[in-house]
């Protein structure tokens, strides 16, 4: 299928939906009949996809609300209080010791991945749940299976209104925001923006409390539109976009030092350009833009035993990476880089459930997605001869540019079937295909079982076979040879990655403790082969996937939650174990001896993190809530005696919030907040500088106080 395929199936769908809208605009339902059927084909909606035999971890907008920070938290920050979230920097996390591997849905929906390292495209004001979906995954999940963030959209039929409001403090933030919904007849909509501006965009690479050169600027937009065009139908569009800008931060008071393999004309043996060898690391000027643009219009239908739902969606993903003057980054790296990369990303997502009799659900769907891809790069770098003795101090420009159109898609057909009143089957079969840079496919078989025995207890597992392409839009497309005889040249072979297939295994129960205390205990095995990692090399904060042969992880997660009242609390631990052997593409981008000792040994992955506990706890005393939440991390792996050998020293970060709502002058809503970030002012590392595929040292932030004033609309 083509784009125009798609943009036909928009077309075909939009006068539909005018039609029916008008004839929805003449008759006047009352409220609770457009209330209910919107309630009734939500449900159809979220019914067509099941977790049966996943783990779930769900955390609603109130949850969001109540935390430190609130809805003015990044959905990164949101999901590592999940269990089994590891914290990375550049605004990554780890799920189960995966590098990414995480799928993002609004409403079950997949929006394909962008090219962003650190913008965070779903603010969490615009969600109602957030969704972990993870283990064992049913047969309708491909691609990405280290994750599924499933965000269900706010709307305003269930929750008219809005608020407008604004936040900021340490590190010079200030950040307006506003979001709104509200209905008319059969048709329901929500909308939200926010603007973000603050000195710490990116984690500080000392430590210190004010980064040098670390400016950024945010704008973040979304609208929910939905028509009820009747009883048994819908349809909904969703859009959003997000320009994020960011300085890259500056270690402070260092000068060029020698580059590994190369002989500097300039003086102590480093590289010269112009006749100059040093410069200042507080001059260095890299910046670095992201764009994403994203739609989605689906049409839903529920009527007797089938629901189906159709989805067009299309994502904008682009990122420019400027080096600022590019002798400062020549002299440090031996490269000064001009990037542009560019993903266009349109498809088609059909699912549906039909419901054949009381014991089997069938569930069946097909997904379909196109890429269009643009790399631009121009290299300014420095001639070397044969020794990598530098020959001449006039860099060289080299211009490197290059387009792809690559596809995939996958099918699926699986069976949910109640043997018994206490035990549930979930079997089917899925079967992917891709070409990319090269052209793969498998048929992945799936099984998940759920067993109740009692009101209290249940229990749950699950086997899945996992086909994962390499993440598209981020594959290399530099041809090596353009390099060679310059400071930036390759010193062995370029594979391009392929996908990853492995076995994945997940057993766990969750008990019940009366009606306050819920506990949870979940393992895991993955087996892989052409295990994906990724890893950040040279300037551009541009992540490049690789593969390692063979690769295995495994853990235990513990959960365990206590309301009581206005009381609630919850507390996660995870231990976990992520190993790899010899790393089979991009391996120009690695130094030679770690490629040497990996081929032949099992080393921790880089990111790693053996034990990651959150919790958090929430008390309202006379009309003010009182909230604090944690992170602990035993720390990302470093260099040791071996690659990744070693990690950086654990850490512990809380947080505090303080708030309260007001009515004042017959003003209702207006609620006031403070918030504490990591309250013991600990300085910590995320990362050290070193490690397979690790560019540069990161330091998780500190100490800092935030105000917010926000009004109900």
């Amino acid at each position: 299928m083509h784009r125009s395929l798609i943009l036909g199936a928009l077309a075909a769908l939009s006068p539909l939906s005018c039609a029916l809208a008008q004839v929805q605009g003449g008759t006047s339902e009352p409220v609770e009949t457009v209330v209910v059927t919107a309630q009734r084909l939500a449900n159809a909606r979220n019914g067509i996809q099941t977790q049966t035999g996943a783990s779930t971890y769900t955390i609603t907008s109130e949850d969001i609300d109540i935390e430190p920070g609130g809805q003015n938290t990044l959905l990164n920050q949101v999901i590592l209080q999940a269990p089994g979230a590891a914290q990375d920097s550049f605004g990554q996390l780890h799920i189960r010791g995966e590098h990414n591997g995480l799928q993002y849905r609004l409403n079950g929906i997949i929006i394909p991945e962008g090219i962003s390292v650190f913008g965070q495209t779903l603010d969490p004001r615009l969600a109602d749940s957030v969704k972990l979906i993870d283990g064992a995954l049913p047969a309708e999940y491909g691609d990405r299976t280290a994750g599924i963030i499933d965000v269900q959209t706010k709307t305003g039929l269930f929750e008219p209104g809005g608020d407008i409001g604004v936040y900021g403090g340490s590190h010079g933030q200030i950040a307006p925001s506003f979001d709104y919904g509200g209905s008319s007849g059969g048709f329901n909509y929500f909308v939200s923006g926010d603007y973000t501006t603050d000195t710490l965009g990116i984690e500080s690479p000392d430590g210190s409390v004010d980064p040098l050169h670390d400016r950024t600027k945010q704008w973040h937009g979304f609208a929910f539109l939905q028509d009820i065009l009747d009883q048994n139908s819908s349809v909904t569009a969703i859009l959003g976009t997000s320009n994020d800008m960011f300085e890259i931060p500056n270690l402070r008071g260092l000068e060029p030092i020698g580059l590994d393999g190369i002989n500097g004309l300039g003086p102590n043996g480093v590289l010269q350009v112009n006749g100059q060898s040093t410069f200042l690391s507080n001059d260095l000027d890299e910046r670095q833009r992201e764009l994403t643009h994203y739609a989605i219009l689906s049409y839903l239908r529920s009527q007797g035993p089938v629901d189906f739902q159709i989805s067009a969606f299309g994502r904008y993903s682009s990122l420019y990476y400027t080096p600022g003057g590019g002798v400062g980054d020549l002299l440090y790296d031996g490269i000064a880089q001009t990037a542009y990369k560019r993903d266009e990303a349109y498809g088609l997502q059909a699912e549906a459930a039909w419901h054949a009799g009381e014991s089997h659900t069938v569930r069946f769907g097909v997904v379909y997605q196109a890429d269009d891809l643009v790399s631009d790069t121009s290299s300014v770098v420095l001639p070397v001869d044969g020794s990598g003795n530098q020959t001449s101090d006039v860099p060289l420009t080299i211009l490197d540019d290059g387009t792809k159109h690559a596809w995939s898609y996958g099918v699926y057909v699986q069976d949910e079937w109640k043997l018994f009143p206490t035990l549930t089957v979930n079997y089917g079969l899925r079967s992917d295909q891709f070409q990319a840079f090269d052209a793969e496919n498998q048929i992945s078989p799936r099984l998940n079982m759920v067993w109740t025995p009692n009101d209290t207890t249940t229990v749950h597992a699950g086997f899945a076979r996992y086909f994962s392409p390499p993440p598209i839009e981020l594959v290399g497309t530099t041809d090596i040879a353009l390099f060679d005889g310059t400071t930036a040249q390759a010193s062995h072979t370029d594979d391009t990655p392929k996908a990853e297939r492995a076995d994945y295994y997940d057993i766990g129960v969750s008990q019940k403790l009366g009606d306050q205390v819920t506990l949870g205990l979940d393992s895991f095995y993955k087996s892989s082969h052409d295990m994906i990692d990724e890893g950040q090399f040279g300037a551009p904060i541009i992540l490049t996937p690789f593969n390692y042969l063979t690769g295995r992880q495994y853990g235990l997660e513990l959960t365990g939650t206590y309301s009581q009242g206005d009381f609630s609390s919850y507390a996660n631990a995870a231990y976990e174990r992520a190993d790899g052997r010899d790393i089979v593409s991009s391996q120009f981008q690695f130094d030679p001896g770690d490629l040497a000792y990996i081929a032949d040994h099992f080393i921790p992955l880089d990111h790693q993190q053996i034990v990651t506990v959150s919790a958090g706890a929430s008390y309202l005393w006379l009309g003010t809530r009182f909230s604090t939440d944690l992170i602990y991390g035993s720390g990302l792996r470093k260099d040791g005696a071996t690659p990744n050998g070693d990690h950086v020293p654990g850490y512990v970060q809380v947080n505090l919030g303080i708030s309260r709502t007001f009515n004042l002058w017959d003003s209702k809503g207006l609620t006031a907040r403070f918030d504490v970030i990591n309250l013991f002012d600990e300085k910590y590392e995320i990362r050290d500088g070193t490690g397979v595929g690790v560019g540069a040292p990161q330091f998780g932030p500190r100490r800092g106080f935030f105000v917010g004033l926000s009004k109900a609309l």
